[in-house]
């Protein structure tokens, strides 16, 4: 019986490349390309003249592009640097936008009162910049009559036109017929009510989801980018 070769243990690669800056005497290359602290082009001077230089107008040498030959590096306030990118980067998470789907669930044969509520829930997640995801649910020979959900959601949605648009035309899905209404992007959003009487309150709270298709743009904390 011929057995598995014997497996060889892989010479030392060495841990992970850090990605931190490096700045000041941990830059370790002969010479660089210096830029100046208001962005002037210095050009290829030798590592000692750029850490003399940064001493002398007491700023840091950052290095800016590594991968550069040789690498960019610039005088700066790296501390000042540091804290700027940091406020923008929240500043960035702050202005971000969230953009939230409710559902309401309907019947294709609901009567006129229920019709009411479920409608005055859609307008509520309208005014306050939400999506809706309308879902008629058919159960047994209902499923074999689709126009009554094709009928039900066209009038809920000429009903709100003041307020949102059709985003997804009514569609079948399996048992359900879904379709997805939006707010007008003019449509300033109205303030969410805490009291305890708010329409939030009762048997007809909608299922909440999240729509992950924001984008989200965060500053690395310790880089910087060439300029």
């Amino acid at each position: 019986m011929i057995g598995w070769p014997r497996r060889t243990a892989l010479p030392d690669q060495g841990g992970p490349i850090s990605t931190e800056t490096r700045i000041n005497d941990r830059i370790r290359v002969p010479e660089v390309r210096l830029v100046g602290p208001n962005g002037e082009q210095v050009g290829i001077v030798r590592i000692e003249d750029a850490l003399r230089l940064a001493q002398e107008a007491d700023l840091d040498l950052v290095e800016v592009a590594p991968t550069a030959r040789p690498p960019v590096c610039k005088l700066m306030d790296f501390g000042k640097f540091k804290y700027e990118s940091a406020q923008k980067a929240r500043e960035s998470r702050r202005n971000q936008v969230l953009t939230v789907i409710k559902e309401q669930k309907l019947r294709p044969k609901i009567d006129s009162h229920d019709y009411e509520t479920k409608k005055r829930n859609v307008v509520r997640f309208l005014e306050h910049g939400n999506k809706v995801k309308v879902t008629i649910m058919f159960r047994g020979r209902e499923q074999s009559r689709p126009e009554l959900g094709f009928r039900l959601l066209k009038r809920l949605a000429e009903d709100v036109e003041e307020l949102g648009f059709v985003e997804s035309s009514a569609k079948q899905d399996g048992r359900n017929m879904i379709m997805v209404l939006a707010p007008h992007k003019n449509l300033k959003p109205k303030p969410k009510s805490t009291s305890a009487n708010s329409d939030d309150v009762g048997t007809d709270e909608p299922v909440e989801t999240v729509e992950t298709t924001e984008t989200v743009v965060e500053a690395p904390a310790e880089g910087v980018t060439q300029e």
